[in-house]
C-alpha cells in the first residue's frame, strides 16, 4: 500500500471489487482512476514540499482530485 494519503481504497472502502470490476470492463472508468492517481501523487508532492508549487496551483489540483472523486463515487453508485 501506498503511503500517499486519499487513495482510493481510503476514500471507497469496501469497494475494491466494483473498482476493480468496473477498470476491466469500462475504459472510461479506467481513465478516471489514472487521473484520479496522478493528480493525487501531485497533490502529496506538493503538500510534502518534495515538488513545492504555488499554494493558487496545489488549489486547482485538490478541486480537480475533488471532482474526478466524485464521478468515480457516482460510476460506483450506477
Amino acid at each position: 500500500m501506498s503511503n500517499t494519503p486519499h487513495t482510493l481504497s481510503e476514500e471507497f472502502p469496501g469497494q475494491a471489487e466494483t473498482i476493480h470490476k468496473l477498470k476491466v470492463t469500462d475504459p472510461h472508468f479506467a481513465q478516471l482512476l489514472k487521473d484520479y492517481d496522478d493528480v493525487n501523487d501531485q497533490v502529496h508532492l506538493a503538500e510534502t514540499n518534495v515538488r513545492p508549487m504555488h499554494q493558487f496551483e496545489e488549489e486547482k489540483l485538490r478541486k480537480r482530485r475533488l471532482q474526478i472523486k466524485d464521478a468515480i463515487a457516482k460510476a460506483l453508485s450506477g
